[in-house]
């Protein structure tokens, strides 16, 4: 794990090699990016012809989304929650 910043980890993470998690996409893996507006990506992504195959709000880890780039990869995007202020 790679520290960044005070928004997470970036990490290496192996998974079974008869996952489903990477579909709709036929590649063994996936790109992850942080993001600090879901909303506005997925609007600027939408206005391109693209939609989310897939989203997530409840995690307690903050908001995902996942998108299939041109090249058929998926793409997860992680919006971490929001820390509540300190008492």
């Amino acid at each position: 794990m790679w520290p960044h910043g005070d928004k997470g980890y970036t990490l290496w993470s192996p998974f079974e090699a008869d996952t489903t998690y990477f579909e709709p996409s036929a590649s063994p893996f996936m790109i992850n990016f942080i993001v600090d507006d879901m909303d506005g990506v997925l609007a600027r992504a939408a206005a391109e012809g693209v939609e989310p195959t897939g989203r997530d709000d409840s995690d307690p880890n903050g908001r995902f989304a996942w998108l299939m780039d041109p090249a058929g990869l998926k793409i997860e995007l992680w919006e971490p929650a929001v820390a509540p202020p300190e008492a």
